[in-house]
């Protein structure tokens, strides 16, 4: 992608005005262009494959199909696409699934306007973008328990906790998805 090419997401929510409200601030957005909209995973990944988005913002909770699921999916078919999640609440669980699936961000849905153009900004340029509240569900699950030396195993599994610690490391997403650990 170059400097001046602006990029290309596309946004994968069930709820329609949502999507509007998204469209209506990204159009404001010299630098970025809306390239499609899906109501549905399946929809999306129709979607990645037609039109080839630099970034995809997608809920977590979705009809039939899981946004992770669907993250996951696009990660294995199109490494180079950066997926930012969206959420209504921050939930630990699904926080570390989608840093594990290769997740380039986590924010809220009520994350301020300019924050989710910084956010797309920063994770076509490699950085993990987290909503603050998501950072510290993720710091606290990898900091062990008072009186303990490491997380207790049903915290993290052992590849969540390998994944982790790369990532407070600062790989990158695409850096990451090369690692077989």
């Amino acid at each position: 992608m170059s400097d001046d090419a602006p990029i290309r997401v596309l946004l994968v929510d069930d709820h329609q005005l949502v999507r509007q409200g998204l469209v209506f601030f990204l159009s404001t957005q010299s630098s970025i262009q809306v390239v499609g909209e899906a109501a549905t995973a399946e929809e999306g990944l129709r979607l990645v494959a037609e039109c080839q988005p630099d970034v995809v913002l997608m809920d977590i909770v979705l009809p039939n199909m899981s946004g992770i699921e669907a993250l996951e999916a696009i990660r294995e078919k199109y490494p180079a696409i950066d997926v930012i999640m969206l959420s209504s609440f921050v939930d630990t669980d699904k926080v570390i699934q989608a840093i594990e699936a290769g997740a380039a961000g986590y924010l809220m849905k009520d994350v301020d306007p300019d924050e989710l153009a910084a956010a797309i900004h920063a994770t076509r340029h490699g950085e993990l973008y987290l909503h603050p509240e998501a950072a510290r569900r993720l710091a606290d699950a990898l900091r062990p328990a008072p009186g303990q030396q490491e997380p207790a195993p049903e915290v993290l599994t052992e590849r969540e906790r390998e994944v982790l610690v790369l990532v407070t490391r600062g790989l990158t997403n695409q850096e990451l998805s090369l690692i077989h650990i």
